[in-house]
């Protein structure tokens, strides 16, 4: 496997992990597939800002990618920032988000950021279960902040020091 920062040709592959995630899970809290120049629209925002989005490949292939941005808005919150990180469903379990969560890690570190936060539906033990063994302590639930198919859901704030 290996990590490397994305690049535009990436964003297709981005593209199709990110709308999988919409269409069979609860971990992006929206129903609406997005287009590719949505997620250029994504990706240059946070590039130009200085934060990082990576690719994990394997054989070739972006089989998941991890990114993170500001935590909320101020510069109050300059130290903090909150991450987003999806794996190809069939690859999942493997160890592929793993990888990719300590590369997001380091490069914080490198920043010099001091907080990072994870928001995670209530329902997605896998995911609190994972965070929690990178150190992730929960900090918040927010009951019925979000629905999707006209369910409301739950989200669960976690938060690491660095």
């Amino acid at each position: 496997m290996k990590i490397r920062e994305a690049t535009l040709s990436d964003i297709s592959a981005i593209t199709d992990i990110y709308n999988e995630v919409i269409l069979k899970t609860n971990a992006i809290y929206r129903e609406s597939q997005v287009n590719p120049d949505d997620r250029v629209k994504w990706f240059n925002q946070r590039v130009d800002s200085g934060y990082p989005v990576i690719v994990a490949e394997i054989n070739g292939e972006i089989v998941g990618y991890g990114a993170f941005n500001d935590f909320r808005f101020g510069e109050g919150y300059s130290g903090t920032v909150e991450h987003s990180l999806h794996v190809k469903s069939e690859n999942r379990g493997n160890g592929v988000g793993g990888v990719i969560m300590a590369e997001l890690l380091a490069i914080a570190l490198k920043q010099n950021r001091k907080i990072m936060v994870a928001g995670i539906d209530s329902e997605n033990t896998r995911s609190i279960e994972f965070h929690k063994r990178f150190g992730f302590i929960e900090t918040a639930r927010m009951p019925g902040v979000a629905i999707k198919h006209e369910k409301r859901l739950t989200l669960v704030l976690m938060q690491k020091d660095l």
